[in-house]
């Protein structure tokens, strides 16, 4: 009788925490996430991630949130995933997930540089990643830049490395005041408490200086399936078990980067 008792309880937890996300849009908060009080606040946002399928795997609710409200998303990935000799197969899987994510085929980016390799055990050298997101910032009239934090989620070397890069990069551009956010990497048991963690999500952001972080819910969680699918040399059981359990597919929590 108490696990059937636990087992209701954690269910209905589940249940209010997705409609917490799924209904978010009726209630917005005052302070939106990029508009500070302006009336038209369109921006250039420049996404930066290491692999094909971690913008479906992790970023979601970031995209989701900036598609509907107008902003132009760039993508760019800095490698084509080839850790198992997959790299073509990997880069049109990312361009037929941006479709579904309705981003812009042109404004999506994928690199194969030589020095730029997927791998745990690949180093990719700072420098380079910097001088090739100040290239697209010129390029693409870039305003803001979202990345992962310095623990990448997962951990990967290279998750880690495109912060570092970054970082770099804004540090050699200072003088032209680009904002940054990176997302924040949570412990293992909050990262697999799929729509639960954005109850904790919403309270540290609360506590946290105002404007220095955002909460962004994704209202759209079965379409996370779907751009996840389209991922299908990855789409395999404990992926589909990922996209299910994690909190990133239910809730993203942006910290503005300072440099």
């Amino acid at each position: 009788m108490d696990w059937f008792l636990i087992i209701i309880l954690l269910s209905s937890l589940w249940a209010a925490s997705l409609c917490i996300a799924i209904y978010a849009c009726c209630f917005p908060p005052k302070d939106a996430f990029l508009c500070n009080g302006e009336v038209a606040c369109k921006k250039n946002v420049l996404l930066v991630i290491a692999h094909p399928d971690d913008e479906s795997m992790f970023f979601l609710p970031v995209i989701f949130y900036l598609t509907s409200k107008g902003h132009n998303l760039h993508l760019l990935c800095m490698s084509t995933g080839n850790a198992d000799g997959k790299g073509n197969m990997r880069k049109e899987e990312l361009y037929q997930a941006c479709a579904v994510l309705k981003v812009p085929l042109q404004h999506v980016k994928i690199l194969d540089h030589l020095d730029l390799q997927d791998g745990f055990d690949k180093i990719w050298s700072h420098k380079l990643l910097a001088n090739i997101v100040k290239e697209e910032i010129s390029s693409q009239s870039i305003d803001l830049i979202i990345t992962f934090d310095y623990y990448g989620v997962s951990g990967h070397k290279n998750h880690r490395d495109v912060h570092h890069g970054v970082r770099m990069a804004l540090y050699e551009n200072s003088q032209t005041n680009i904002e940054a956010w990176e997302l924040i990497s949570t412990n293992i048991m909050r990262k697999y408490s799929g729509p639960v963690d954005i109850w904790l999500s919403i309270l540290c952001a609360f506590f946290y200086p105002r404007g220095e972080m955002f909460c962004l819910l994704n209202q759209y969680p079965n379409k996370s399936f779907l751009a996840m699918a389209q991922h299908r040399s990855q789409w395999v059981w404990f992926r589909k078990l990922f996209v299910s359990l994690s909190s990133y597919t239910y809730v993203n929590t942006l910290r503005k980067i300072s440099i």
